[in-house]
């Protein structure tokens, strides 16, 4: 949702500074890497209690999100593998944050809040999937308000400002609303045209 709505609009802010300091250099999968990095620099820090460290690795891999595709946008560098690239290192990102937390409140003995994170985890492991089983059957979907932006500015406040509890009760209500609201818009797409009414007799359906 706050994805849709920038749009492309950043760029006239991220992409200038970056222009002065690198010029016409830059490798959108490098600054996907940093990103994926800065994850894991998170997640350690998370297991060690270092919540607003944690909190800053946490925005600084959003950064690098964004400049990946600044970079590949403005330098002409913008490619298939990059795309799929960056959705699978998104998808590491997000869990591993997850798996760190799980980690966390086990230590803590905090069973409550270990199936609280799962629950979380189910839900953002399911938006993109929808989204990408849409898009399959040729219907853009981004509808819902838990996208990744949106998730990675309420676990970095989360771990910032230590409510990591509350963020995840938001998370945990808001990605699964999300994921039905995906699945209502794909269902009402498909009832409005002849996208896929049926398989053909005797078709075998995708179980992946």
């Amino acid at each position: 949702m706050l994805s849709d709505k920038l749009g492309h609009r950043l760029d006239t802010y991220l992409y200038p500074p970056f222009k002065k300091i690198f010029g016409e250099w830059g490798d959108p999968n490098l600054f996907t890497l940093l990103g994926f990095f800065s994850t894991l620099a998170a997640s350690w820090l998370i297991l060690k209690g270092f919540w607003l460290s944690a909190g800053l690795a946490i925005i600084l891999s959003g950064l690098f999100d964004l400049l990946d595709g600044v970079i590949a946008r403005n330098l002409g560098k913008a490619t298939i593998f990059g795309s799929f690239f960056d959705s699978v290192m998104d998808r590491y990102s997000d869990l591993l944050l997850l798996l760190a937390l799980t980690i966390h409140y086990l230590k803590e003995g905090d069973s409550g809040l270990v199936i609280l994170t799962s629950v979380v985890a189910i839900g953002i492991a399911l938006i993109p999937y929808v989204r990408a089983k849409a898009e399959s059957l040729k219907i853009s979907c981004h509808v819902g308000l838990m996208e990744r932006a949106e998730r990675i500015i309420l676990l970095s406040l989360g771990a910032l400002l230590n409510w990591m509890e509350p963020v995840l009760w938001i998370l945990a209500v808001l990605t699964h609303l999300t994921v039905l609201h995906r699945i209502y818009y794909v269902w009402k797409e498909i009832r409005n045209s002849n996208i896929g009414r049926s398989f053909p007799k005797g078709s075998i359906r995708n179980k992946s």
